[in-house]
């Protein structure tokens, strides 16, 4: 009765694989055509981006270095966020019994929030210093 049971389990999973299978491949084609255009377009506002920064900093350096930094600032905030909650869990959960632990925790949640506001600052810094000092 078991075998049974396993076998027919086996085979039901099979046929739904198979027909999972079938089914993305009559959706891949539809896929590329999609995929292709909106990675087209992701590159081509990007490249305004980039253009909108290098005319706004009139130089083609300063603007790549500023969509860096923007992108950088952007990005930050959510892994820096991440960061803060393992050093949490850390101090607050695993070292409620292990000073070393609560210490690890302690120094990561100083450390991501460090990241988190030169992250967030230095943009400014960058934006200050090119287009007030240098005219």
């Amino acid at each position: 009765m078991k075998k049974i049971f396993l076998v027919s389990i086996l085979i039901s999973i099979i046929l739904i694989s198979l027909g999972t299978t079938i089914l993305a491949v009559e959706q891949k084609n539809t896929l590329e055509t999609n995929t292709a255009s909106e990675l087209m377009d992701i590159k081509n506002e990007v490249k305004t981006e980039k253009d909108e920064y290098t005319r706004k900093y009139g130089s083609e350096t300063y603007g790549m270095t500023a969509f860096i930094l923007n992108t950088i600032r952007i990005y930050s905030i959510p892994l820096c966020f991440i960061g803060i909650a393992i050093g949490a869990l850390y101090q607050y959960v695993l070292g409620t019994r292990r000073l070393d632990v609560k210490q690890k925790g302690f120094a990561l949640i100083v450390a991501f929030i460090t990241i988190l506001v030169i992250c967030q600052v230095l943009p400014l810094i960058f934006a200050i210093v090119v287009r007030g000092w240098r005219g």
